[in-house]
C-alpha cells in the first residue's frame, strides 16, 4: 500500500496532541517534526474534517485531540488523510482480450481480486487496532522512555 507523507506527518502529531492537553498551534507541530508548515496545516484540517482534532482559535489557539489516543486508531488518521478507496480496484480484464471470459461466467470475483481484497482487510483490520496511544508507547519503548518526555518538555517551554 502506498500512502501520502500526510500520513505519517498526521500520525507524529496525534501523537504530540496526545501529550498534552494543551492546544498546539499547526506551526508548532511543524516546527517540531521539520515539517513545511502550510502542509502540516493542511493534514490537520482534514483530521479536523474527520473529527478526530479539535482547532481551537485566538493567540493561544491550536489543535488538540477529540478523545483519548486510546480512542482514535491508526486507520480512522489514515482514512482522514489518504480516504477510503481501496488501494486495489478490479478492472475484469479477464473478461477482455481474445481469451475473454462471458461476464455471465464472472459472478463471482478472480482469485487477484479476492487475494487483493484480502490483503486490503487484513491491512485495515491491523490498522483498527493500533490506537495512537499504542503509536506513543511504542515511540516512546523504542526511544528508552524519553521521547515522549522530551516532546511534552518541548510542548511546555513552547506555551510559556
Amino acid at each position: 500500500m502506498r500512502m501520502s507523507n500526510g500520513v505519517e506527518w498526521a500520525l507524529h502529531s496525534c501523537v504530540t496532541l496526545s501529550q498534552t492537553q494543551q492546544p498546539v498551534p499547526a506551526a508548532r507541530l511543524a516546527e517540531l517534526h521539520g515539517t513545511p508548515p502550510a502542509y502540516t496545516a493542511k493534514q490537520l484540517q482534514a483530521l479536523s474534517r474527520a473529527g478526530i482534532v479539535h482547532s481551537v482559535a485566538g493567540q493561544v489557539g491550536g489543535y488538540t485531540l477529540t478523545r483519548p489516543a486510546a480512542q482514535i486508531s491508526a486507520l480512522e488518521v489514515v482514512r482522514a488523510i489518504d480516504g477510503d478507496e481501496p488501494a486495489y480496484r478490479c478492472a475484469e480484464i479477464r473478461q477482455r482480450g481474445p481469451l475473454g471470459i462471458p461476464a455471465e461466467q464472472c459472478a463471482r470475483p478472480c482469485a487477484i481480486s479476492r487475494a487483493m481484497t484480502a490483503a486490503q482487510d487484513a491491512w485495515s483490520r491491523t490498522l483498527a487496532h493500533i490506537s495512537v496511544a499504542d503509536l506513543a508507547a511504542a515511540i516512546d519503548a523504542d526511544s528508552d522512555g524519553t521521547a515522549l518526555t522530551d516532546v511534552r518538555h518541548w510542548l511546555s517551554r513552547t506555551h510559556q
